[in-house]
C-alpha cells in the first residue's frame, strides 16, 4: 500500500509532494514515467523514504489520471503542461502599468473552456485607471470579474472565489499576483516585483507552478507568463472560450469556418444588428489565425 499525495512543486527533477498523511516529502520521479511527466497538483504514489526528513529521498512511481491540465506552448514552441487537476482559472489583469492585454486573457478563456476549468478575471490597480472599456470586451462571456485596488483589494470577493478549489493564478509580470496571493495566503511569502520602468514589463519573480495551502482550498501560482500558445486547439474549442459568439454561431452552416469572408457567417450578420460586439468578433478570428503562434504583443 504506497502513500499518496499531491505534488507541491517542480525543481529540477526533484518533486516537493504533500502526503495524504500531512508529510512533506522530496522525491525522485521512476525511470519509467520520465517520458510522461510529473507537474504541480498530479496526485502520485511514493514509496522510498517518505519520512520527510532531512536528506530523505522518496520516489514517485504512479501518477493518476488527472482531471485536467493547463498547457501552454513555450517560446520554442514545444507544449508544456503547467498544473494538472485544477478546478478553476483566475486571469489576473491591472488596469493599467502594464496594460491589460485582451488577447491574452481569450487565449486563457479558450484553455479553461477546454478543460473545464471555471474563469474568472480579476483585474488589479483599478484605483490608478478605470478597466469599463476592457470589461466591456468580454460582455457575454461566461466570466465572473472582481475588481481590485490597493484601498479595496476586495478580500471577501476574493476569498469566495478560491474557496474549496484549486485556483490557477495565471497573468504576465508586473499584474500584482503575488501581492493577491499574498493577501490571500499571507503565511506564504511570494516575492513581488516592480514593472520595469524602461519596457513597462514586469520582471520575472518566480519560476515554477507552486501550490499553496489555503483555509479548504489550494491556490496555484504560476510563472508571469509572456507568451501562452494555444497548440492544438480547434475552431469549436475557440469558439467555446466567446459564449457570446457560441450561441449565434449555432445559426452558421454546417461547414462555416467561422473566418472573415466566411459566406453566410452569421457572427457578421450578428455584428452588422449590433447583437455582438466587433473586437470581440475580431478577438475571436484573430485567435483562430494564430492559434498556435506564442505572439501575443
Amino acid at each position: 500500500n504506497a502513500p499518496w499525495g499531491m505534488v507541491l512543486e517542480v525543481h529540477l527533477a526533484r518533486y516537493r509532494v504533500l502526503t495524504d498523511d500531512g508529510v512533506e516529502v522530496i522525491a525522485t520521479l521512476a525511470k519509467e514515467l520520465r517520458a510522461d511527466g510529473c507537474v504541480t497538483c498530479d496526485r502520485v504514489a511514493l514509496d522510498g523514504d517518505v519520512s520527510g526528513q532531512k536528506g530523505s529521498l522518496a520516489r514517485i512511481v504512479k501518477i493518476a489520471e488527472r482531471s485536467s491540465e493547463l498547457t501552454r506552448v513555450n517560446d520554442e514552441g514545444l507544449e508544456q503542461t503547467i498544473v494538472a487537476n485544477a478546478d478553476s482559472l483566475v486571469i489576473v489583469m491591472s488596469a493599467t502599468n502594464p496594460e491589460p492585454k485582451p488577447r491574452l486573457v481569450d487565449r486563457f478563456l479558450v484553455a479553461s473552456f477546454r478543460e473545464k476549468l471555471k474563469p474568472y478575471l480579476v483585474i488589479t490597480k483599478c484605483d490608478l485607471a478605470d478597466p469599463k472599456d476592457f470589461i466591456s470586451l468580454f460582455a457575454g462571456v461566461n466570466l465572473e470579474i472582481i475588481k481590485t485596488s490597493k484601498l479595496n483589494p476586495n478580500l471577501s470577493e476574493l476569498n469566495k472565489m478560491i474557496a474549496g478549489k484549486k485556483s490557477v493564478f495565471v497573468g504576465h509580470s508586473g499584474v500584482g499576483k503575488s501581492t493577491l496571493i499574498n493577501q490571500l495566503a499571507p503565511e506564504t511569502y511570494r516575492r513581488t516585483g516592480d514593472v520595469n520602468e524602461l519596457t513597462g514589463k514586469g520582471k520575472h519573480t518566480s519560476s515554477s507552478a507552486v501550490a499553496i495551502s489555503v483555509e479548504d482550498g489550494w491556490i496555484i501560482d504560476t510563472p508571469g507568463v509572456r507568451t501562452f500558445g494555444l497548440s492544438g486547439a480547434t475552431a469549436s474549442e475557440v469558439l467555446q472560450g466567446f459564449d457570446d459568439l457560441a450561441t449565434v454561431a449555432q445559426d452558421c452552416p454546417r461547414d462555416c469556418s467561422h473566418l472573415l469572408g466566411s459566406p453566410d457567417c452569421e457572427l457578421d450578420a450578428a455584428v452588422e444588428r449590433s447583437q455582438i460586439n466587433s473586437q470581440r468578433l475580431e478577438s475571436f478570428r484573430r485567435l483562430l489565425d494564430s492559434i498556435s503562434s506564442v505572439d501575443w504583443q
